[in-house]
């Protein structure tokens, strides 16, 4: 009984090697993908956009940090931004 298994299995994997089999399957599988990237995105394009603004709060607490910290360490006074 397994070696009939092993057989169906290994005939299954030759046959999906075949260049004719893995272009119909591409084929079929391709209305697929297109509507589900179609249906996802939305939710693509508002998580770069959400990374984005992550990333602009971020450099800006940056700065603002920067900012405070040359503001502190300068006993001058001649390297204040503001």
């Amino acid at each position: 009984m397994e070696n009939i298994k092993d057989t169906v299995i290994q005939h299954c994997l030759e046959l999906l090697k075949r260049d004719d089999v893995k272009n119909e399957l591409k084929g079929l599988m391709k209305p697929m993908i297109d509507l589900i990237l179609e249906e996802l995105y939305p939710y693509i394009f508002l998580s770069i956009v959400f990374v984005f603004i992550s990333f602009l709060l971020i450099l800006g607490i940056f700065i603002l940090l920067m900012r405070n910290k040359m503001l502190i360490k300068s006993p001058l006074g001649f390297l204040k931004l503001s």
